[in-house]
């Protein structure tokens, strides 16, 4: 059975003809590709950057299909697609694993596509939520980025990163509140630890459809490169108890022409219990 959830995304960024031009596009498309694959949240709780605090159930499984990806001034980095499995391991405790074929397409230059870097995390709920009370859920989900991309291609940072998270949710009535964050710490020439948080509010609008809006910060994520503010809309359609779909755009709200002009989270979700 499908939980009351939603996920992240991010914002990402390598060439040119002369020397300083082609490090300063590398360096501009590596700082958003590393945005991009921050909170997953990459990718966090599809379709949004904040995460939730719901682990999978016990040996229930999630499948994501997706595309998803941000555009800076023509310069275009994302997944298409990418696959996310999340698995119940144990009570209150998931496992997350996302595979993407990554793409960059800058204006004027040859797309590139190949495989990105590979994201695993480990969701553990510490705290359940009081349902008469104020107290929230609350869990920890910290995750490692595999710099099994090829970043002179644009299609990775070039170096691994520890994403290390506490997300928290609050369900009242036909609304639910999650907001948390983290801060990552990057290897990699150019790359800058940082700290992301968000703020997401969903509503539940019939028995099918949920829809959301999220704000949120993430410090600069690479060297010469600025912080960010943005926000998604976002909606979760079931048509069954196993199929979903999941999508949500977005735009940055500080230094948008830099880091996020526009961005989105296209997917087809699967749920289901196994063995």
């Amino acid at each position: 059975m499908r939980k009351n959830r939603c996920r992240p995304q991010e914002d990402a960024r390598v060439r040119s003809s002369t020397g300083e031009k082609r490090l300063r596009r590398a360096g501009t498309r590596e700082a958003v590709l590393a945005a991009f694959l921050v909170s997953s949240p990459v990718l966090a709780a599809p379709p949004y950057r904040t995460d939730d605090p719901e682990p999978t159930d016990y040996q229930h499984f999630e499948l994501y299909a997706h595309s998803t990806g941000v555009d800076v001034s023509g310069d275009a980095n994302g997944f298409a697609p990418g696959v996310e499995i999340d698995y119940g391991v144990m009570p209150n405790t998931q496992l997350s694993i996302i595979a993407p074929l990554a793409f960059d397409r800058a204006a004027g230059e040859p797309s590139h596509w190949g495989y990105g870097d590979t994201e695993i995390g480990l969701k553990y709920r510490l705290i359940e939520q009081d349902a008469n009370g104020w107290r929230p859920t609350i869990a920890i989900f910290p995750t490692v980025d595999i710099p099994t991309g090829n970043v002179r291609r644009g299609l990775g940072t070039g170096g691994a990163r520890i994403f290390q998270p506490v997300w928290f949710q609050k369900d009242i009535g036909d609304w639910t509140i999650n907001a948390g964050g983290g801060y990552s710490i990057k290897f990699g020439l150019g790359n800058k630890n940082d700290w992301f948080v968000g703020w997401l509010v969903q509503r539940k609008i019939s028995d099918q459809l949920k829809i959301g809006a999220e704000i949120f910060h993430q410090t600069a994520v690479a060297v010469g490169r600025k912080e960010s503010t943005g926000f998604n809309i976002g909606a979760i359609y079931d048509f069954t108890d196993a199929y979903h779909l999941v999508a949500s755009v977005g735009r940055g709200l500080q230094n948008a022409k830099e880091t996020n002009q526009f961005s989105w989270y296209l997917g087809f979700e699967v749920t289901g219990a196994w063995p």
